[in-house]
């Protein structure tokens, strides 16, 4: 649906009937194409990120605080996929939406505190990581497993209140005319912002947190630098220099590939929200189908993610070969040890 063809007052709504769906020009070619594309980016979401939970939560080996944040943002992932995106898909493809006013409610603050909890995440884990390479010593006493349930309890609480809060007492949409048209007009259900909301969405929850974690991992990249030079420059010759050597390349793997998550994270959501803030001040004139792209853009971010993990990880192949063969199934399969280069 176009916003072009929105009525320019409420009155008009009778001729295009109650609540009813724009007419859509898609031909039937289009929209099995469309289905096609988004069913296979959901198959990979739920999946890819059904197999990083279920590695991290069965093999002891993997218990680390790092991966208990990876644990909980495929968690976040999984749950677009397999809540979130379907719904999304029908509404995309269809131009309408069909499942009532109530869900709709639901679905536009259950997505938006998934992908803010995304973020917040993201952040834990550029802190994680900070310490872990800029303050090896002390690492384990920084991130402790008490300190790893606090950030997670806040990655969610704190996003699951802002949206709901926000959604379900309407202030983004607080004196948008054109809102209420859509509403009244026709089965519409999409999130929408006034300047207001809009700039402060994008301010606090993405722009804020987007430069603190491109700060940190800035900072991480230099310090790897530095200590890729200092072991290059130590005698090799002992266990102990051994052990250091292979813990510092972990440890820069690590940061790189968390970095990489971080970059394709900005990649697929900048656009989107860039739209959240400016669409306002250009009357939202943007076309729905653009607002659709672009929205769909940043749920492929949950789609890369176990495809990053599963490139960079030797434990996602391993385990995706565990799980598939379904010696998962073994009584002593928790504590087998067969990820040696897990981190």
């Amino acid at each position: 649906m176009d916003i072009t063809y929105i009525p320019s007052d409420l009155s008009s709504c009778a001729k295009f009937g109650n609540k009813s769906c724009p007419p859509t020009s898609r031909p039937l070619s289009t929209r099995i194409i469309m289905y096609s594309f988004m069913t296979g980016a959901m198959f990979i979401t739920i999946f890819g990120n059904l197999v990083i939970m279920i590695s991290i939560s069965h093999f002891k080996q993997l218990h680390s605080p790092t991966n208990f944040l990876i644990l909980s943002m495929a968690t976040t992932d999984f749950l677009l996929g397999f809540v979130i995106m379907p719904y999304s898909m029908v509404r995309s493809v269809e131009s309408c939406w069909y499942f009532g006013d109530g869900f709709c409610k639901f679905h536009a603050s259950f997505d938006m505190m998934l992908s803010l909890t995304s973020i917040f995440h993201l952040c834990s884990i550029a802190i994680d990581r900070f310490y872990a390479v800029c303050y090896p010593l002390h690492y384990t006493t920084k991130m402790t497993i008490s300190t790893i349930k606090r950030l997670l309890a806040f990655c969610w609480s704190a996003p699951a209140i802002f949206s709901f809060g926000l959604v379900l007492s309407e202030a983004n949409v607080s004196g948008m005319e054109t809102y209420e048209i859509l509403v009244a007009c026709f089965k519409f259900c999409a999130l929408t912002f006034n300047k207001f909301w809009g700039t402060i969405l994008f301010t606090t929850c993405f722009f804020t947190p987007g430069s603190i974690m491109i700060g940190i991992y800035g900072k991480i990249f230099i310090v790897s630098k530095r200590h890729a030079r200092v072991i290059s420059n130590m005698p090799k010759n002992t266990k102990e220099d051994s052990r250091r050597n292979i813990s510092k390349k972990k440890d820069r793997k690590a940061a790189k590939t968390l970095g990489i998550v971080m970059g394709v994270f900005l990649a697929c959501w900048l656009p989107c929200f860039i739209a959240v803030l400016v669409d306002p001040y250009l009357g939202y004139s943007t076309p729905m189908v653009v607002l659709d792209l672009l929205v769909w853009l940043g749920y492929f971010n949950s789609t890369c993610n176990p495809l990053i993990h599963g490139f960079f990880y030797p434990w996602f192949r391993n385990a995706l070969k565990y799980i598939l063969s379904g010696k998962i199934f073994s009584s002593h399969s928790g504590t087998a040890n067969l990820f040696p280069e897990a981190h």
